[in-house]
């Protein structure tokens, strides 16, 4: 009887689980896996008015298509550059603050300001700061160099990751200041009176009990990166310097010109490219945090 009692129990907080869980599950079907197969049926198909299945035909013009090459290349390498920094500067800011330093409630406040600054407001500094006759060039032209056009040469790309780290740094150094906080301090303590080097303790202890944070501010800077779009959008419009054209960039004009299939193969393939980074990025933390409780 006890027995029969104790499966009627567990039955009903499985369905009182399950019945907790449908709400986000018919919203994630409803807003995300259902949107989603039907940008892979567009782009499997000529045009959303025949509807003829084309199959990979979408995908062969998009890998041939000079703009969406270009636009890639420049996204990935906006992100190979800006994502690292935003990592490892994060890092090291959070480290310092971790210091006795004089000022750190200054500091730290001093690099969360950024978030609370309204997208449109912050390019309105950068064009003041990168303008022809900005900031930038006028500090360039005292010390006897020649002004830069720098939202319309090669170095219009050192722009925008100047702006997308003041931007992102102080979020994610928050982030590795709450998990080092966490790091067991008798592991730092033992370490201490056995003698090790602050670089040992920084490598053996304090990188592997930041593995998972590292993670995740890589996954969400990486995000963050090719989020991008709509900073260079307002410093630059629709079409910018080469340099500065990416994914975000030929998918908004394709969708300007209607072109719905081109749109959903590139989404599709920019998604296929985000989980094969992710996934790789979650291998590699298994591997060297595995053996961290």
């Amino acid at each position: 009887m006890k027995e029969l009692r104790r499966k009627i129990h567990i039955r009903r907080e499985q369905l009182v689980s399950i019945m907790m869980l449908w709400p986000s599950i018919l919203g994630v079907l409803l807003f995300f896996l259902l949107p989603f197969a039907v940008v892979c049926y567009y782009s499997m198909i000529d045009s959303p008015l025949r509807q003829n299945f084309v199959f990979l035909e979408n995908y062969i013009q998009i890998i041939q298509n000079s703009s969406f090459l270009l636009a890639a290349k420049n996204t990935a390498m906006f992100s190979a550059l800006a994502v690292p920094l935003a990592v490892v500067l994060a890092l090291g800011l959070a480290l310092l603050l971790e210091s006795r330093i004089p000022g750190k409630s200054q500091f730290r406040t001093f690099f969360l300001s950024p978030m609370m600054v309204p997208v449109a407001s912050v390019v309105l500094v950068w064009q003041v700061l990168f303008h022809v006759n900005g900031a930038a060039n006028q500090i360039l032209t005292f010390f006897g160099s020649s002004g830069i056009d720098w939202l319309k040469s090669d170095q219009a790309q050192i722009v925008v990751i100047l702006l997308f780290l003041w931007k992102n740094l102080g979020y994610n150094m928050i982030l590795f200041m709450a998990s080092l906080s966490n790091i067991p301090q008798d592991l730092l303590e033992v370490a201490d009176i056995e003698g090790a080097s602050p670089w040992y303790k920084f490598t053996r202890i304090k990188l592997r009990y930041l593995s998972p944070t590292i993670l995740f501010v890589t996954i969400l800077s990486l995000i963050n990166s090719f989020k991008v779009f709509r900073e260079i959008y307002l410093l630059t419009g629709s079409y910018p310097y080469e340099s500065l054209y990416t994914l975000q960039h030929f998918m908004n004009n394709t969708f300007h010109a209607l072109n719905y299939q081109k749109l959903s193969a590139a989404a599709v393939l920019m998604a296929i490219v985000m989980v094969a980074i992710i996934a790789i990025l979650f291998f590699v933390e298994d591997r060297f945090g595995k053996d961290v409780e």
